[in-house]
């Protein structure tokens, strides 16, 4: 008996979309408290896009392939592992490797598939919600009553704070870059969607007060004025720097008005850590996706080998909600 073999993208080189490329490779064997998933889709993110040019390297023991959230069937479970069986349906946290047939992830990283709801769907869940609850909530403590400002509203994690912030009782207000993306936001749940090509979103929030919460993706110049936004006790939480991560700041107002800024990164957090995130998902936010309060806000689905053609759509920003590439599974 040869070694099983499945379809993966690789990245030939640090580069731009045309250097992933499709191969054969080894089924990986999960390890101890590990799970091998049958992919049918690996969600697209920009983390992915970052390390196919190189300024993200895998961390250390994770699989040199790119993807890191993918929803299919569990193949094979390895030593140590209850509570999951071959052939149950989960959608998963991977630290890489999804773009392939088949993935490994640790069996703490993965949830049941909702019910009702396709793999294509679930598949669009992980990266966004593990990220969003971890920093909107556990980090940036949002609660009911509260003003939240999450810039990039039409991006797949915008379209799932919008959600999560209004069905947890937050007054939602977000920022995108065109009527159409502002429709979007406004229709998942925003009450107020700023075009930031017209309007400033600082003069919009400190007329209602200011923002509590900012979830901020953009750095640059946007680090500034997301402290003059904020409220008295208002938190900014960092999670990427579309536009780099260096500011000038005045921390003077920042004092006076006793504002916090943190941030994180999802992907070199320990297992256990990861592990943490998910029972408060499994907890508070799976009830409503099967309650169909929350739903993923999908864009687009990709063949697997045509995975250069996902990333230049992501870098595009043409899309609304999230980009799916199509595995074996699928």
């Amino acid at each position: 008996m040869g070694e099983r073999m499945m379809r993966a993208v690789e990245i030939g080189e640090p580069g731009g979309p045309e250097v992933l490329r499709a191969v054969t490779r080894p089924v990986p064997e999960p390890g101890h408290g590990e799970v091998l998933i049958r992919v049918a889709y690996a969600g697209v993110n920009r983390p992915d896009a970052l390390q196919r040019a190189g300024a993200y390297a895998p961390p250390p023991g994770a699989s040199d392939l790119p993807g890191l959230e993918a929803a299919g069937e569990i193949a094979a479970v390895g030593p140590g592992v209850a509570g999951l069986s071959e052939g149950d349906r989960v959608c998963a946290l991977l630290p890489g490797g999804g773009y392939a047939d088949y993935a490994v992830t640790p069996a703490a990283h993965c949830l049941l598939v909702p019910a009702g709801m396709g793999l294509d769907a679930a598949a669009c869940l992980p990266e966004t919600v593990f990220t969003v609850w971890s920093n909107v909530f556990m980090r940036g403590g949002l609660e009911a009553g509260e003003r939240f400002l999450v810039h990039g509203g039409s991006s797949g994690i915008g379209t799932t704070a919008i959600q999560l912030a209004r069905a947890f009782g937050a007054r939602v207000f977000a920022t995108a870059g065109s009527e159409e993306k502002c429709a979007a936001c406004l229709r998942l749940g925003a009450e107020r969607a700023i075009d930031y090509r017209a309007e400033d979103f600082v003069e919009v929030l400190k007329s209602e007060g200011g923002a509590n919460v900012i979830l901020d993706m953009v750095g640059g110049d946007y680090i500034a004025r997301n402290l003059k936004a904020l409220a008295e006790e208002g938190r900014l939480v960092q999670i990427a720097f579309l536009q780099g991560p260096k500011a000038e700041i005045n921390f003077a107002p920042l004092m006076m008005k006793r504002q916090t800024i943190t941030g994180s990164t999802l992907r070199p957090q320990s297992d256990l850590a990861k592990a943490r995130i998910a029972e408060g998902l499994r907890a508070h936010v799976w009830p409503l996706i099967e309650a169909g309060r929350i739903a993923p806000v999908m864009d687009s689905e990709f063949a697997l080998e045509e995975a250069a053609a996902a990333h230049a759509r992501m870098e595009s920003s043409a899309h609304i909600g999230k980009i799916v590439l199509r595995a074996a599974g699928g």
